[in-house]
C-alpha cells in the first residue's frame, strides 16, 4: 500500500497498513506533527488534511487514506518559508504547550482554503473540535480573522 503525504508517495510497510492513520504517519513514516490526544477523534491533537477536509487521524484507518492526498503540518512550509498561518501562530504567540497546535493549525488552514473571511461563528464552528488546555483560543481566533490580503491564498 501507498499513501500520498505531503505530495509524495510513501510505501506503507505491511506490518502497519491495519494501523490508524496516525499510527502510520508516526511511527511507519517519522512525522510526528500530528499528536495522540484522545484516541477516539474527539480532541482534535491528531487533525491532518485528507482530500483538503480537517480529518481525525487516529480515527482513520490508514487503508482510507490510500489514493487519496493526505496533508500534515510538515508539509505546509515551503523550503524554509513558513505558512502564512503557521508565521501568523508564531507572531500571536500562540503556543503555550504545543501539544494541540498542529491539530489547530491543520483545521485553521482547511477553514481559510474554504472561507477566506470567515466569521467568528465560522471560526467557532471550524474549531470547536480542537481542545487546547492552555487556553490559547482567543489567540487562536486572530490568525482566522487576519484579512485576507495577509494570506495572499493560503494553499
Amino acid at each position: 500500500m501507498k499513501l500520498t503525504i505531503n505530495g509524495q508517495d510513501r510505501p506503507v510497510p505491511a506490518e502497519w497498513q491495519d494501523d490508524s492513520l496516525l499510527v502510520v504517519l508516526r511511527e511507519a513514516l517519522g512525522l510526528v506533527g500530528a499528536k495522540f490526544g484522545c484516541g477516539v477523534g474527539l480532541c482534535g491533537a491528531c487533525t491532518v488534511l485528507v482530500d483538503g477536509a480537517p480529518t481525525r487521524s487516529c480515527a482513520l484507518p490508514a487503508r482510507a487514506a490510500a489514493g487519496r492526498p493526505v496533508l500534515t503540518v510538515e508539509g505546509l512550509a515551503r523550503d524554509t518559508a513558513l505558512h502564512p498561518v503557521q508565521a501568523a501562530w508564531l507572531e500571536e504567540s500562540v503556543p503555550q504547550c504545543g501539544y494541540c497546535q498542529a491539530g489547530q493549525i491543520m483545521g485553521t488552514v482547511a477553514l481559510l482554503r474554504q472561507t477566506p473571511r470567515p466569521t467568528d461563528a465560522q471560526i467557532d464552528e471550524a474549531l470547536a473540535g480542537h481542545l487546547c488546555r492552555c487556553g490559547t483560543q482567543q489567540r487562536i481566533r486572530r490568525p482566522c480573522s487576519f484579512p485576507a490580503w495577509r494570506w495572499g491564498r493560503p494553499s
